[in-house]
């Protein structure tokens, strides 16, 4: 309840701008309610965005090293696109929290975020070294897939002003990002 009234504030204002009072009332809670729960503002915004990393990575996790290369990561960049759809708000506040050098998450960025980055890069080189997966960078391949999916929700007015209304971007989107995957990653069979 208070995280969701979080981020709607967090989304619209942004951490400088947002108070403790306009979560609060987000939240349908008092101030001393909140802060019964959270000492801080700062405390709210990084239970929010730590929960918001978590579930950004939860696609990540499922990729499974035993699986078929190119399904793995079709599947993978399939969940980033959906999530994209379903929680624009969340992608925003991320990516505004980014922008801003992250003050608050760099120790996470650093850390778990680099461990998962470096655990998946090794499972696509081991795809790659067996000639299951076309030569590419992995780090850069999963910078790609976040760029690519994440663009639909972090500039969503500007595609669908684009586009016009009769397109369904992230159907479109889908399409378009599986047959780039499909023809990159392809092992070259010459």
């Amino acid at each position: 309840m208070i995280l969701e009234g979080a981020l709607t504030v967090f989304s619209a204002q942004g951490f400088r701008g947002a108070t403790i009072d306009q979560v609060a009332e987000a939240a349908g809670l008092s101030k001393p309610n909140v802060l019964y729960y959270f000492a801080s503002k700062e405390d709210i915004y990084r239970s929010l965005l730590t929960g918001l990393l978590d579930m950004w990575l939860d696609p990540m996790r499922m990729i499974d090293p035993n699986g078929e290369p190119l399904a793995e990561i079709q599947r993978y960049v399939a969940a980033k696109l959906q999530m994209s759809r379903d929680y624009p708000r969340e992608s925003r506040l991320f990516a505004n929290e980014v922008l801003q050098g992250a003050p608050l998450l760099n120790e996470i960025l650093g850390g778990q975020l680099r461990d998962m980055v470096d655990d998946k890069a090794g499972i696509f080189n081991g795809w790659i070294e067996a000639g299951r997966l076309a030569k590419v960078d992995p780090r850069h391949l999963i910078f790609s897939i976040w760029a690519l999916t994440q663009h639909y929700a972090d500039f969503e007015t500007q595609v669908r002003a684009i586009l016009g209304e009769e397109h369904d971007p992230y159907a479109e989107a889908q399409q378009f990002l599986s047959t780039l995957y499909d023809r990159l990653l392809a092992p070259d069979r010459g």
